[in-house]
């Protein structure tokens, strides 16, 4: 009965919490960056779940993450003054992963989902983003796969045989190379399965020295 309550006492308040609620002290990254365009594929059901996850439209990170990406966007302009970032998620709360991992389990695609079971991942932290590179028109720069794509063409360990096989091409995987680098340079790892995530630390630290959103 308390496990009942407790869950819909939280469910009450994220159906009617604004963002700022939820992600009181992180950063709000178009206010840190109003270079960096932010599409939440969350925010509607446009995505490998097949239904809108949350209602925020706004793309929030940890400040410690959050200096990292403006200087990502910083290197990116520097360097491609044509182009820019756009995120398509950040901060994710734990409720929400949640609701994921429950569509999800039992499917091929769980092994792409962190189970919150098990601590969640660095996006309930804050500490990691879905991220690719759109040009001065707003179009994305083609890189093999739509992000959120959870097949093997989204790996970045094999991206030359895909290239050689012709699955992607060699433009894709010059810029997927050109996030990696910018991301990379700007504090950032990523993730080999996804070509699109990036995290700005490990697990480990995550829940040694920081704390999940609910």
């Amino acid at each position: 009965m308390k496990h009942y309550l407790l869950a819909t006492l939280l469910f009450a308040y994220t159906a009617t919490a604004t963002a700022q609620d939820i992600f009181k002290g992180y950063i709000n990254i178009e206010d840190a960056d109003s270079t960096i365009a932010v599409n939440l594929m969350y925010a509607k059901p446009d995505n490998f779940v097949g239904e809108k996850m949350y209602n925020f439209t706004e793309a929030y990170l940890h400040s410690h993450a959050a200096e990292a990406l403006k200087r990502a966007s910083r290197l990116l302009r520097t360097t491609h003054p044509h182009l820019r970032l756009i995120i398509y998620d950040a901060a994710r709360p734990m409720h929400v992963q949640q609701k994921m991992w429950n569509k999800v389990k039992g499917t091929p695609q769980q092994n792409y989902v962190s189970n919150p079971a098990n601590g969640g991942g660095l996006h309930n932290y804050g500490l990691a983003v879905d991220i690719s590179i759109i040009d001065n028109n707003g179009d994305t720069l083609p890189m093999g796969t739509t992000v959120d794509a959870l097949t093997p063409l989204s790996h970045i360990d094999k991206e030359q045989e895909l290239v050689r096989k012709g699955k992607i091409s060699p433009e894709a995987a010059r810029n997927r190379a050109l996030l990696r680098t910018i991301m990379k340079k700007a504090g950032f790892r990523p993730l080999r399965s996804e070509w699109w995530h990036f995290n700005y630390t490990t697990r480990a630290n995550a829940r040694a020295n920081y704390k999940a959103i609910p």
